[in-house]
């Protein structure tokens, strides 16, 4: 049964494929972090013009929101390489923990929305996850690709090609 639900989720410990560098990893990172808080600095930007009553709200913050990215994004950069050794397929595996994620990090959205908190503030939070979880993914599947082998299967090296493109 243990086994069963691994291979639906494609957790099958015989990856076919090299693993990404450590370097590219960590540009993957640091790409990541910088794209990640631009993105979250545009997004309160846009949020507090398009919603005014919005401006000034504490998670709007660069220092509160800041670090929070910065951890929640360097947890996903140690997560990619860990996915590459134990699928062979981690791009796809990968795509659904980051959904997964995303979802988990808006409980703490709609906790505070059903606190009190602003609705128009915590959809730009909600908003804030997505683009972070877009940005690192995007990231780290494309400047720390898994390195293609001889022995990775053609019908994985078609979808990879076709993905590069």
């Amino acid at each position: 049964m243990i086994q069963r639900a691994l291979s639906i989720v494609r957790v099958d410990f015989k990856p076919q494929h090299g693993q990404p560098s450590w370097l590219r990893v960590l540009l993957a990172t640091i790409a990541s972090i910088a794209g990640s808080l631009a993105a979250d600095a545009l997004l309160v930007v846009i949020g507090q013009d398009v919603f005014p009553s919005t401006r000034g709200y504490a998670h709007f913050q660069f220092g509160d929101y800041g670090k929070l990215t910065v951890i929640g994004v360097i947890i996903a950069c140690i997560g990619w390489p860990i996915v590459t050794r134990i699928s062979s397929q981690p791009r796809w595996l990968f795509l659904r923990l980051a959904v997964l994620v995303t979802l988990v990090l808006w409980l703490p959205d709609l906790y505070i929305l059903h606190g009190g908190a602003p609705g128009k503030a915590v959809a730009v939070l909600m908003v804030m996850h997505l683009a972070i979880a877009v940005v690192t993914y995007n990231c780290l599947v494309r400047i720390a690709p898994i390195k293609e082998t001889g022995a990775t299967p053609a019908h994985e090296r078609g979808r990879h090609a076709a993905e590069r493109v």
